[in-house]
Formats: structure tokens, C-alpha cells, sequence
């Protein structure tokens, strides 16, 4: 053999192709969208549409139709099959349900049950999310078909007993910070608070009696309550809330109160919380 023979050529290789990098504007638009899903008319309405989303973003209908059928495959949005309207997916709740201590999410559903056997109304978790209320959880007698159609919606805080809790460690200085930008618009009959000022003496009259309480102030006919939930800090993480038609529930709003911050507290003791 010829020592000085050409060796063979070695085969290339081929060049591994370079990973796609997600477009931070595809993302952009992705969020764009999920805040539409959380604004107020979509609240109202149960959902939004694609030609009124595209309306409102600004976008071709097919673009965003496009895209909230890949959003939907994650369960960030999820369409009613009756209206064909597109809501907020069960992904987005389950992440935000995170956000609470997980004990609170193991012990609240017992106690929440209980004081649906008591007060025979929906009972629902809340939490904060910057100026509005979420609901994570709900507990409804069996002849209340429609009551987890409250889970994964936000309403305004400051129309709500609710958020009139979830607020109770706000200062009006934080309270100025976190509003500066909300329009206090009427939202139904019983509407009490115009401006931060009187949002915060709504607040100062619920941790005074212990519970919040409002009559038609989100939605005409409904009524609620809210206590707060504290964690072993003393912090208030979550609200108790009942709510429900003004015809069945507006005559017992104080001894309903009453109820639900008597459990509200006994969730707070247990998550460490010193009375």
C-alpha cells in the first residue's frame, strides 16, 4: 500500500439546524389578547368574540383567529360552545390559584361547603389581581347550575365586597398608587364609591364590622358579602364571598356577613394566624 495515498475524504456533516426562538412580539400580541378576555365588557358579556377582538386590538380577524385557536390548545382561553365566544381558559386560574398559600387551597373547600349548607348561597375564594378581584374557587348548592361561571372571572374592585376586604391593608396613599389610572364608573343602581377617598372610607366601614357588604353596586338585583382571610403574618391573602339575587338574599345580608367572617377567621387560624 502507498503510504503517500490521498486519504479518503471524511463525509460533512450536516448543520444541525438552530432552534426558533419564540417571537417576543408574537408573545406581545398573545398577551394583548388575554387582557381583552379580562377587560370589563368581556366580563359583562361572558366572553368576546373574534370580530370584536379584532376589533378592538386592532387586527385581522384571521390573525387573531389564529391565534386564539393556539392559545385555546394550552386551555389559556377556552370558546362556549353555545355562543362561540371566547373566554379566559382554566390554565390562567389554575396558575393564579398558585398564587395562594397551598393550604389555604386544601382547607378553604371543606369550610366553604359548610357555609353553603348554612346560608344555603354560593360561596367563592377570591384574591387580588392589581385592581380587580378573581375568584379560584367556588362552592354552590346542587340547584345552582351556573354558579362556577363566577370561576376565573374579575370584577372591579372597588364596586365589590370583595375587594373592599382584599384592600384592607392598603393605606389611601397605596390606595391612590393602585387606582390612579380606574375609572370609578357606575357599574349598577346601589353605586356608592366615585374616587379612591370613597373607596377607602367603604374600606375603613368593612374592617370596622368585620365583612364588607354591597347591594347592586357590580350588577343590578345582586348582593354580596366578603370577610377576609389573613395568613400567620396577619396579612389578608384571599376573601370569603357570597353572593347572589337580591329577592332571596338582600333581607339576610348581615347575618350573612356575620356567617362568613366567623369562617373566614377559622381560616385564618388555621393558617397560623393569632386572633
Amino acid at each position: 500500500m502507498d503510504d503517500h495515498a490521498t486519504p479518503p475524504t471524511q463525509p460533512t456533516r450536516p448543520k444541525r439546524a438552530t432552534p426558533e426562538v419564540p417571537s417576543s412580539s408574537g408573545l406581545v400580541r398573545d398577551l394583548e389578547l388575554l387582557h381583552a378576555l379580562a377587560s370589563d365588557e368581556a366580563n359583562q358579556r361572558g366572553g368576546l368574540g373574534v370580530v370584536r377582538l379584532a376589533q378592538i386590538l386592532q387586527r385581522e380577524k384571521s390573525q387573531v383567529s389564529r391565534a386564539l385557536k393556539a392559545l385555546e390548545q394550552v386551555n389559556l382561553v377556552e370558546r362556549d360552545s353555545e355562543t362561540r365566544e371566547y373566554r379566559l381558559g382554566r390554565e390562567l386560574f389554575s396558575l393564579a390559584a398558585r398564587m395562594i398559600e397551598p393550604r389555604l387551597m386544601q382547607i378553604a373547600p371543606p369550610v366553604m361547603r359548610r357555609l353553603v349548607g348554612q346560608m344555603g348561597e354560593s360561596v367563592h375564594l377570591c384574591v387580588l389581581q392589581g385592581d380587580q378581584v378573581l375568584t379560584v374557587h367556588t362552592e354552590a348548592p346542587r340547584h345552582h347550575l351556573r354558579a362556577t361561571g363566577w370561576v376565573g372571572r374579575m370584577i372591579p374592585g372597588y364596586c365589590s365586597s370583595a375587594g373592599r376586604v382584599l384592600f384592607g391593608d392598603y393605606s389611601l396613599e397605596e390606595l391612590m398608587q393602585r387606582f390612579s389610572d380606574v375609572d370609578f364608573r357606575p357599574m349598577g343602581p346601589g353605586h356608592l364609591v366615585n374616587d379612591v377617598e370613597g373607596l377607602y372610607t367603604q374600606i375603613c366601614l368593612a374592617k370596622a364590622q368585620g365583612y364588607a357588604l354591597v347591594r347592586e353596586e357590580f350588577e343590578p338585583e345582586l348582593v354580596g358579602v366578603s370577610a377576609p382571610i389573613r395568613d400567620f403574618r396577619g396579612q389578608i391573602v384571599a376573601a370569603l364571598n357570597i353572593s347572589g339575587p337580591n329577592f332571596r338574599l338582600g333581607e339576610q345580608l348581615i347575618p350573612c356577613g356575620q356567617e362568613t367572617a366567623q369562617a373566614a377567621q377559622s381560616l385564618s387560624v388555621a393558617l397560623g394566624w393569632s386572633l
